[in-house]
């Protein structure tokens, strides 16, 4: 199984920045996107043919929502992880196969002045581990999407001058890390452990012509799935977003 991950930053602009283009080279199972800020009747007609199509838009329309695409169609689909004041804004999808489930997430901006963090850490990761760790005594999972955080420093570019900074500051570090010593896997670090893997960059300052980028966007795995892992990749090379596509293979 192939599964790709995308924050495309708008999926109607994203289309028309050749999306289709993309996914016909790439052929995917599964294709996650977040940050899609559109709602499913304004997809235009004939997009994204061949696929089940599964959608959180939340309550505001243009702003955040996630999707997952998929060739198998699923046992269930779940939408949130009951904490209302996320699930309305359209953060998670779950998908649920006889072997393991599937997560879609976009995770809370604590936003430039921080004035989200408090709710990002003692809300947010607090209740999307327990959300992980409750699917998981049932089937492994896959979880995938922006988390909105670079857990190390060797995640950035500049990480002694960002670490007040969304994204990087002490809690939301914290917060990835409680799942990884969950025992939740960072596919991309099981096969690289260089620096210079980036999946954001800001639109300023040539950042992404210049690689001045983070690594925010993941595919976390349960540790047993780990023999089934083949490859994780990171495609910095395609346009389109100010996020790149990631994504893993699975036998």
């Amino acid at each position: 199984m192939k599964l790709i991950s995308w924050n495309v930053n708008g999926l109607r602009t994203i289309l028309e920045k050749g999306l289709e283009a993309f996914l016909t080279e790439e052929k995917p199972d599964v294709f996650c996107l977040q940050e899609i800020k559109c709602q499913p009747d304004q997809l235009p007609d004939g997009k994204l043919e061949g696929y089940h199509l599964y959608w959180n838009s939340g309550e505001r329309k243009g702003y955040s929502g996630v999707l997952t695409a998929c060739r198998q169609k699923p046992l269930d689909c779940r939408l949130g992880i009951g904490v209302e004041d996320a699930d309305k804004e359209g953060r998670v999808i779950t998908l649920e196969y006889e072997d393991y489930f599937l997560v879609n997430v976009y995770t809370p901006n604590s936003k430039r002045d921080l004035s989200r963090l408090s709710f990002r850490q003692k809300v947010w990761d607090i209740a999307f581990l327990k959300y992980l760790q409750q699917l998981q005594q049932k089937k492994p999972i896959i979880t995938c999407g922006d988390l909105n955080v670079a857990h190390k420093e060797i995640d950035l570019k500049n990480p002694k001058i960002n670490r007040r900074n969304a994204g990087f500051t002490a809690e939301e570090r914290e917060g990835i890390e409680n799942y990884i010593q969950a025992g939740f896997i960072d596919t991309f670090r099981e096969f690289e452990q260089g620096e210079g893997h980036y999946t954001w960059w800001s639109y300023r300052s040539a950042a992404r012509k210049r690689n001045v980028g983070w690594r925010i966007d993941y595919c976390l795995i349960s540790p047993s799935l780990r023999p089934q892992l083949q490859e994780a990749f990171i495609r910095s090379e395609i346009m389109g977003s100010d996020h790149c596509p990631v994504g893993i293979k699975l036998n």
